[in-house]
C-alpha cells in the first residue's frame, strides 16, 4: 500500500483549529464578477486542471496524538452552485473532506478556504490561477483573442509545502532535539529560581510599590466589546460596499496614512459616534492581519502572516479627529512591523510550538490551552481589519474580470478589503444582526464625497422564509 504524505501544520494553523465555532468557522471567501453568467461544465474543467498544479489543496485535515496535520488524499472537488449561506463550515472533525470548495451564482464565480489550509494571500493565487484557466477555456472557442501563454501568471508557487514560519524563524541553535531539550530544561529550572526569589521578594515589595501615573492610566484600560443580537441560523451577516478607489485613496492620502490605516480610523470613529460612552476614556482595537512575504522570501501557498495589534484610546479631556487617530494607528502599525519586533515576537511562538515540554502534551490539552488564550485574545479586541490590496491579472485575462470581493466568517464585526481596476470592494462582516454602526460608517464616506452602492444577504426569518418560497 503506497504510503500518504503528510506535513504538520504551520505555527498558525493550530489556533484556528481550536477556535473554530458554529458561527465563527474560519473560512473565508474570495469572490470574481465576470461578464457573463458563469458555465458550470467549463468551471469543472477550469478547477481539474488547477487542482492539479496545487498538491496542497488535496489535502484533508487529520488528528494526530500530540499534532493536527495535512494528508494528501484522493478526494476531487466538485463545483456547486452557491445555495448555502457564505463561508459555511467546511471541516467536520468526523469527516473525511477537501479544506476548500468553488461555487457560482450567475455570474460569480466564488472560493471558500478553510484558513488552516492558506492564507488570503495563498488563497488568492489559487484563485486567480482559476479565474484565468475559466477564461481561457471560455474563449478558446469563439476567438483567439486569448492565447494560453498571455493568460498565465509569472508566479512560481511552491509545489513542497514549505512551511515558511519554520523555514525563517526557526533558530538554527534549536532544530536539534537534543539541544532544544536541554536549552528547555535550564529555562525551566531558571524559571523556577526566579519564581522562588519572586516569593520571597513580593511581601517587601508589595508594600514599598506605587504605582506611576502611566501604570495606573495602563491599568484603567479597557476595551470596548461591540454587542448584538446573533443571526437566526448562526450565518454571517454580510454587507456589501462598493465603490470607486480613487476618491477614497485620496482622501488617505490628505490624511497622509495608508488606505489601511484610513479606512480602520473611520470604522473607530464610527463606533465613537454609534457608541458615546467610548468617548469617556475606552479603548478600541483592532488586529490587522500583516502579509510576510512582502518582508521575507516565500512562494508558499500556505499561511504566512502575523497579525498586528492597533489601539486608540479616548480621552475626555482632550480632542480628537481622524488625523490624530491616523498618525496614532501609523506610529503603532510601523512599529510593529519593524524587523526586529517581527523577528522576536515570531522567534518566540515557533520556540514555544517546538519546545520538547510542550511537544508532549497531548493534542486536546494543547486545544484546551489554545481556546484559554483565543478567549483572553478575544476580550482585547473590539473589531478586526483585513486588507488583501489589489488584484492584478494577466492583462488578456483582467479584462474579463470585472470586480473581486473578500469576506470572512466573524467573531466580532470585521470589515475586508480589496480592489481591482478602479473598483474598491469592502466587506462588513459580522455576528450580529444590528446595522447600526455600519450604516454610520457609509453616512461618514458619503460625506466625505465617495459614492456607495451597498448590498447585503439575507439573515432575519422572514427574508429567509421567502427566500425559501
Amino acid at each position: 500500500m503506497k504510503r500518504k504524505n503528510w506535513v504538520r501544520l504551520d505555527n498558525a494553523s493550530n489556533i484556528f483549529l481550536a477556535s473554530v465555532t458554529d458561527f465563527d468557522t474560519k473560512v473565508f471567501r474570495l469572490s470574481a464578477t465576470l461578464e457573463e453568467a458563469i458555465d458550470p461544465i467549463l468551471l469543472q474543467l477550469a478547477l481539474d486542471k488547477n487542482f492539479e498544479a496545487y498538491p496542497l489543496y488535496r489535502s484533508v485535515l487529520r488528528r494526530g496524538v500530540f499534532w493536527y496535520y495535512l494528508e494528501e488524499s484522493d478526494l476531487k472537488p466538485q463545483v456547486q452552485l452557491d445555495e448555502q449561506p457564505p463561508c459555511s463550515q467546511l471541516y467536520h472533525f468526523d469527516r473525511k473532506e477537501l479544506l476548500f470548495r468553488v461555487v457560482y451564482y450567475q455570474n460569480r464565480i466564488h472560493l471558500e478556504v478553510f484558513h488552516a489550509l492558506s492564507d488570503g494571500t495563498g488563497a488568492m493565487w489559487f484563485f486567480e490561477d482559476l479565474l484565468s484557466e475559466y477564461v481561457f477555456l471560455q474563449n478558446d472557442f469563439v476567438s483567439a483573442e486569448i492565447s494560453k501563454e498571455s493568460s498565465q501568471s509569472e508566479r512560481v508557487v511552491d509545489s513542497e509545502h514549505t512551511d515558511s514560519f519554520i523555514h525563517h524563524f526557526r533558530h538554527k541553535g534549536q532544530r536539534s532535539y537534543a539541544v532544544a531539550t536541554q536549552s528547555a530544561i535550564r529555562k525551566l529550572a531558571g524559571a523556577s529560581k526566579t519564581a522562588g526569589k519572586f516569593a520571597l521578594n513580593y511581601g517587601k515589595k508589595a508594600m514599598q510599590y506605587e504605582m506611576t501615573d502611566k501604570e495606573k492610566k495602563k491599568k484603567r484600560k479597557k476595551v470596548y466589546q461591540i454587542k448584538g443580537k446573533r443571526t437566526i441560523d448562526n450565518r454571517t451577516h454580510v454587507v456589501e460596499l462598493n465603490m470607486s478607489v480613487q476618491p477614497v485613496l485620496k482622501l488617505a492620502h490628505e490624511q497622509n496614512a495608508s488606505l489601511t490605516i484610513y479606512l480602520t480610523a473611520l470604522f473607530i470613529e464610527a463606533i465613537r459616534k454609534t457608541n458615546p460612552i467610548v468617548e469617556d476614556g475606552m479603548t478600541i482595537a483592532v488586529s490587522v492581519p500583516v502579509n510576510l512575504r512582502q518582508f521575507y522570501d516565500s512562494t508558499s501557498a500556505r499561511n504566512f502572516f502575523s497579525t498586528t495589534h492597533l489601539e486608540y484610546t479616548y480621552d475626555p479631556s482632550e480632542k480628537t479627529n481622524l488625523a490624530v487617530i491616523c498618525k496614532t494607528l501609523k506610529e503603532q502599525l510601523q512599529q510593529q512591523l519593524s524587523s526586529n519586533s517581527l523577528e522576536t515576537r515570531l522567534n518566540k511562538l515557533i520556540a514555544y510550538e517546538f519546545n520538547p515540554l510542550t511537544r508532549v502534551i497531548f493534542r486536546p490539552i494543547k486545544d484546551g490551552i489554545l481556546k484559554i488564550i483565543n478567549y483572553f485574545n478575544n476580550r482585547r479586541l473590539t473589531f478586526a481589519m483585513s486588507n488583501l490590496g489589489s488584484v492584478h491579472l494577466p492583462q488578456s485575462i483582467d479584462e474579463k474580470v470585472h470586480q473581486f470581493y473578500f469576506q470572512t466568517s466573524a467573531v466580532r464585526p470585521q470589515f475586508c478589503v480589496i480592489s481591482h481596476q478602479d473598483y474598491l470592494s469592502i466587506c462588513l462582516n459580522s455576528p450580529f444582526v444590528e446595522t447600526t454602526l455600519y450604516k454610520q460608517f457609509v453616512r461618514d464616506l458619503t460625506a466625505l464625497g465617495v459614492a456607495i452602492t451597498i448590498s447585503a444577504n439575507k439573515i432575519d426569518g422572514l427574508e429567509l422564509r421567502g427566500e425559501q418560497n
